[in-house]
């Protein structure tokens, strides 16, 4: 782990800027059938982090799992103010990223989704608070 005020590079792939905690996902995640709508919360009864909200935390999960219709309920979840604060990943993912991408275009609000390599994934911190930029320099602090 680097020490504290440590940063590490990433791609946007959607734009924006959050902090929050970090909660690592040891499985990948629908977000449909896998979390509640309403609340954010990990629904997935097969799921290592069954019951862990996912409100106002950065997300970090290798990749997604399962339908289409994940973005649908990224989208409403970030309206309703239960997404997670920002989303790092360790693939790329249409799908995911077409839900942030939606809610910034429909409602006016921008979930931050970051590609990050092996290295920068590895260097992230287990725990505790990160603050994540996405436009033109994609970062990842804490």
């Amino acid at each position: 782990m680097k020490p504290p005020g440590a940063e590490v590079r990433a791609e946007t792939l959607s734009a924006g800027s959050s902090t929050g905690d970090v909660l690592w996902l040891d499985e990948p995640l629908s977000f449909w059938g896998g979390t509640d709508l309403t609340t954010g919360v990990i629904t997935d009864v097969h799921h290592p982090q069954h019951g862990l909200p996912l409100a106002h935390r950065v997300l970090v999960m290798t990749a997604s799992r399962g339908s289409s219709s994940s973005s649908s309920v990224l989208a409403e979840q970030i309206r309703l103010g239960v997404a997670p604060a920002a989303i790092l990943l360790a693939s790329r993912d249409a799908i995911v990223t077409l839900g942030a991408l939606a809610a910034a275009e429909v409602y006016g609000i921008r979930l931050p989704i970051l590609l990050l390599d092996a290295g920068a994934l590895a260097a992230l911190p287990r725990s505790g608070p990160v603050s994540v930029e996405a436009g033109q320099r994609a970062s990842v602090s804490w």
